[in-house]
């Protein structure tokens, strides 16, 4: 009785620490996506479940559009985005990752093969196999350059080279700069970097940010292309990079900056592109999109920001989704006719040798 006793109170004690373990997951703001710092406004949460960029730079300047998924209860939020020289800033086309999602998607082949496996005949059911800037000098430490209204954002373009006087407009606007937030935007203003500050808010009163949000395009110029990672430090949770980059040639990221190696998922040019992608490439002759993904199971462990580069070769890459097929003429299967063919050459043989057996033997009497 005393042993069921004590087993009792142990599962309590074990299902009040999961309990309070998920409560406190869920009542911790997410300070940290991707390429960005998100900011909920005190007393609420903010976590970005999904994160999509596609990086375009033609030699001189840099254009990144991104899509965010969010989910909380936050009625707003800050987004801080880190940037080598002034952005400019304007709503990004939202068909544009469906039009790069179907670019890289895998293709289906059909993959014949001889002898039978689990799902052809004589065996089991059918199967299906799957593959895979300068800054510019005496400028206030905070300075708003420009204030629009973009679908659920308000966008402040903040240029701040003391994170000090970024947190204090921060605080102005009803949010709280982390400790740790500020330390980490530290290295971007050694390198006199700026940073656009947005404000997220549902188009109507009343409502918290939820779901896709519109797309946001950020312009800049860059000497070379560079997707800002640092700030992901921050987050709590292992976080998927998925990155679409356009040029002009295959293109690939320096190193793995503290996460797994990048993989590859396509890399291929497309000749007249038209509908966002178009828009977004000046309807060039063709564009070559390289898309990536990387996975940082540790993002304390991210050391720096992705410094994108040309690839040694410009080979094309596409995943593929294979149908195995078993190898058939005329409905049958061909290892069936192969093997019923050697097996009546055998018998043939075999009958002839027998034959001529029994002939030396009549011949010898």
């Amino acid at each position: 009785m005393r042993h069921a006793e004590r087993l009792w109170r142990r599962a309590l004690v074990v299902a009040l620490a999961l309990v309070a373990l998920q409560l406190g997951s869920l009542m911790a703001p997410a300070y940290a996506c991707g390429c960005g710092a998100m900011v909920p406004q005190n007393g609420s949460r903010l976590s970005v479940r999904q994160e999509t960029s596609a990086v375009r730079w033609d030699g001189h300047s840099e254009q990144i559009v991104m899509r965010l998924t969010v989910d909380g209860n936050a009625p707003r939020a800050a987004w801080i985005m880190p940037v080598p020289s002034r952005a400019t800033v304007k709503l990004g086309d939202r068909h544009l990752f469906d039009e790069l999602e179907q670019i890289a998607a895998p293709v289906h082949r059909t993959r014949s093969h001889f002898w039978p496996r689990d799902g052809d005949w004589p065996f089991a059911k059918d199967r299906g196999v799957g593959d895979g800037a300068p800054g510019a000098a005496a400028k206030p430490p905070v300075e708003v350059v420009g204030r629009q209204r973009l679908g659920p954002f308000d966008v402040a373009r903040l240029t701040a080279s003391d994170p000090t006087a970024l947190r204090n407009w921060l605080a102005d606007n009803g949010f709280q700069l982390p400790p740790a937030l500020a330390t980490e935007l530290k290295p971007y203003v050694a390198r006199k970097w700026e940073y656009v500050a947005i404000r997220l808010a549902p188009d109507q009163a009343g409502q918290t940010l939820g779901g896709p949000l519109d797309p946001l395009s950020l312009t800049f110029a860059s000497d070379s292309p560079v997707y800002p990672m640092r700030l992901s430090r921050l987050a709590k949770n292992p976080q998927t990079l998925n990155l679409y980059v356009l040029g002009a040639h295959r293109m690939e990221t320096a190193s793995a900056i503290g996460g797994e190696e990048p993989r590859t998922l396509f890399a291929g040019r497309v000749t007249d592109p038209g509908g966002a992608l178009g828009d977004l490439t000046d309807h060039a002759p063709s564009v070559y999109v390289t898309a990536l993904t990387q996975y940082f199971p540790r993002p304390a462990e991210i050391t720096a920001d992705h410094d994108i580069r040309r690839a040694p070769g410009d080979a094309g890459f596409q995943r593929a989704w294979y149908t195995e097929q078993l190898m058939t003429v005329g409905g049958v299967p061909v290892w069936l006719l192969t093997v019923g063919a050697v097996l009546v050459v055998l018998a043939c043989a075999g009958a002839l040798t027998a034959r001529r057996t029994r002939a030396r033997r009549t011949a010898r009497r």
